[in-house]
């Protein structure tokens, strides 16, 4: 190696520098999504199920599904909602609640035909987002469950 040459130190485009003020931002803006929808889907969503308020009442026993389906996707809901806010989880719980919004979506095309049909497939996208970018948390999640079996 001659001395007008330096080392060349191999960077990964994927992972960014940790470091920096714009990976600080997104970090801290990411955090706020999770905790802005964690809110929605555990006081939101799974409250007025839970709580059996009369428009969802209303709702799922248009679906048939009576008040065991209302307490069991409220559950679900406020399942997820926490486990948003749980770093190790966090990931694991973004998808699993796409995959009831996308259930969601299909219940309001096929059944409700409601104004809000739509609703489902737009949180998805946050949903997405945060289950790509934690996606290092599912994996320490998946290293400490062998671990321990």
């Amino acid at each position: 190696m001659s001395d007008t040459t330096a080392p060349v130190t191999a960077v990964s485009p994927a992972a960014p520098a940790t470091g920096t003020p714009r990976a600080r931002r997104a970090r801290i803006s990411l955090t706020a999504l999770q905790i802005v929808l964690g809110l929605f889907y555990a006081i939101a969503s799974a409250l007025p199920k839970l709580i059996a308020h009369p428009s969802a009442v209303e709702s799922f026993d248009k679906l048939g599904w009576g008040h065991t389906g209302m307490y069991i996707i409220g559950a679900l809901e406020l399942a997820g909602g926490i486990a948003l806010l749980v770093p190790l989880l966090d990931s694991v719980a973004a998808v699993a609640l796409s995959a009831l919004m996308v259930g969601a979506f299909i219940v309001n095309v096929t059944v409700i035909h409601g104004p809000y049909v739509a609703t489902p497939l737009i949180l998805i996208l946050p949903l997405a987002l945060i289950a790509w970018a934690r996606r290092s948390h599912t994996t320490d999640l998946l290293r400490l469950v062998r671990r321990r079996s």
